[in-house]
């Protein structure tokens, strides 16, 4: 069986094995400075086979980034704040908030993640079309490898898997065609999903199920049923979830750091299904009313003149913060204020809707807001 799969060229568990066995480590900790690949999978596996820690390095960043992981790394090596002993991960977080940060994951997190998943979906034929400096990525090839199974690296319109790990903008680049025939699943991660894209992906036979996670617990913590347009799910075996007084999201579980997180976002339950409202720091305070993003910009991302959508709050002398949109258009429209004055509270009807080009997006899909800002 294949362990890894690359449009330049695929190898079996023993291949795999013995190339990696020829990689010579050194040190206790090693950045992987490499794009995704069969080079990239190879020195992963090497690492585990030699029982170190693995930094992996975005090199899509800018370089005062590549230089920050590069101080990362050396920390780690001067007895840093993080890092342990054997085979784990050091993975950076999305950034959507600030810096990306450090997040150190152990070998027994990933292995509580691969079975909380794994349990739930059958792994098979598993395609990543992430990137693999990020813990989306990464745990395709690691809950393949830790259930022998096969990990494929490819565009995300590859043919001939059985799951793929897929974000929303890459769904939505799909959703015009029918799935491939042998796809039982795809786990849709990495930036909230608009509900309007889950009812085309649901009506043209994707079977997407949708689900929440973080770095903090090494990839996904609840997953949702195929079909399920309006929650991320259940939360996985072994994992749980619940709310503070503020609607803040804990998660807890072994693959969990810490065995608790308190994760900044805001959610609410739907009988035993959890529904992620979005970042606490996001929260635009207009007129003394809170008003979340993802819910104007659900309403706006149902017009069909809209392609894309992100809403902030613009700092304004009457307002505090006033409610401010920006649309990515594929046809024109001038009603759009009207058309969320329909469907939204006032307080929540954008001030703004200004028309660009192309959002900010970090790697995983999610909006970078500040840069909006």
């Amino acid at each position: 069986m294949n362990a890894i799969e690359t449009p330049s060229g695929s190898l079996t568990y023993d291949e795999l094995s013995e190339r990696a066995a020829a990689v010579r480590i050194s040190a206790p900790r090693v950045a992987l400075a490499m794009p995704p690949g069969l080079d990239f999978a190879v020195a992963l596996h090497a690492c585990m086979q030699a029982g170190v820690e693995v930094v992996p390095v975005d090199l899509r960043e800018p370089a005062w980034r590549l230089a920050d992981a590069g101080q990362v790394i050396e920390r780690l090596e001067n007895g840093g704040q993080v890092g342990g002993e054997g085979f784990g991960l050091v993975v950076h977080t999305s950034g959507t908030t600030g810096v990306p940060r450090p997040i150190s994951l152990s070998l027994s997190h990933i292995q509580a993640n691969s079975d909380a998943v794994t349990s739930v979906i059958e792994p098979g034929r598993w395609l990543c079309p992430l990137p693999l400096s990020h813990i989306g990525g990464l745990m395709v090839l690691l809950r393949s490898w830790l259930t022998r199974t096969t990990a494929v690296l490819g565009p995300a319109d590859t043919e001939d898997v059985t799951v793929a790990s897929l974000v929303p903008t890459q769904l939505a680049r799909l959703v015009h065609r029918p799935p491939p025939p042998s796809l039982q699943c795809v786990m849709l991660g990495g930036a909230p999903a608009d509900p309007t894209l889950l009812v085309r992906a649901r009506e043209a036979g994707w079977p997407v199920r949708p689900s929440y996670g973080l770095t903090q617990a090494c990839s996904a913590v609840t997953l949702a049923d195929v079909g399920d347009v309006s929650s991320s799910g259940r939360p996985l075996p072994g994992l749980s979830v619940s709310l503070a007084d503020d609607g803040e999201i804990i998660v807890a579980g072994p693959s969990v750091v810490g065995g608790v997180h308190a994760t900044g976002d805001l959610g609410a339950w739907d009988g035993d299904r959890l529904v992620v409202r979005g970042r606490k720091v996001d929260t635009i305070v207009s007129g003394g009313e809170n008003v979340m993003p993802q819910e104007v910009e659900a309403v706006l991302l149902s017009h069909p003149a809209v392609a894309e959508a992100a809403v902030i709050g613009r700092p304004d002398p009457e307002w505090g913060e006033a409610v401010t949109a920006f649309v990515v258009l594929r046809a024109p429209a001038p009603d759009l204020r009207d058309f969320a004055r329909s469907r939204l509270a006032p307080f929540k009807v954008p001030k703004a809707i200004e028309e660009v080009g192309e959002l900010p997006r970090n790697a995983a899909g999610k909006i970078l807001r500040r840069e909006l800002a």
